[in-house]
């Protein structure tokens, strides 16, 4: 049976992880110098295996408009090649047999404002995603509130409503100031 201290860890931990996922979704848009989380999270097909770049190879910033990836097993550099090509990111691997450079283009006007608004659209989804958890709890609390075999003071569950609602507007407070913060990454030149 739920209980208001566990209805509340629920819902700080569904809240928590739309935190996470916006947050890593946000490190790898794109701004105007290289950064080693554009690529860390690109799929390579390894051997059959979707892994992650940055299990299969160290990814250093030699230049700040350069990234250098080197393979810690040199034959998959032609698989690793091709999935920064497939990911989307508008770079173009160039490859000496043993690494990989990719040298990162300033970004165009209207580029930057392409990412700010991508940006801003994934701290919506966020939010989304923590009012969704605040509604999911508000109605377990509600179902708690008229469960006769509970017996749980009404006063306890205004204090689980009001908690969960501070709960949202720190989460959103904080989605808001990491997507600025990359909004402001993005848009400086």
């Amino acid at each position: 049976m739920a209980t208001p201290d566990s209805i509340l860890k629920d819902v700080q931990a569904t809240m928590t992880k739309s935190l996470e996922y916006v947050k890593k979704e946000l490190k790898g848009l794109r701004t105007g110098r290289a950064s080693t989380s554009l690529v860390e999270f690109v799929k390579v097909d390894y051997y059959g295996d979707h892994q992650d770049l940055k299990n299969l190879a160290s990814i250093s910033v030699p230049e700040p408009s350069q990234l250098l990836i080197k393979p810690f097993d040199p034959g998959a550099i032609g698989e690793i090649k091709k999935a920064i090509e497939a990911a989307g990111l508008g770079l173009n691997p160039i490859s000496d047999g043993k690494q990989i450079r990719l040298n990162v283009p300033a970004l165009s006007g209207d580029r930057r404002k392409q990412l700010s608004g991508h940006a801003k659209k994934l701290g919506e989804e966020a939010k989304v995603a923590i009012r969704n958890a605040r509604r999911d709890g508000n109605k377990l609390a509600d179902a708690l509130k008229n469960d006769p075999k509970a017996h749980v003071p009404e006063d306890e569950i205004e204090q689980l409503h009001k908690e969960i609602q501070d709960l949202l507007k720190k989460y959103e407070t904080e989605v808001d100031q990491a997507v600025a913060a990359k909004q402001k990454d993005i848009e400086t030149v």
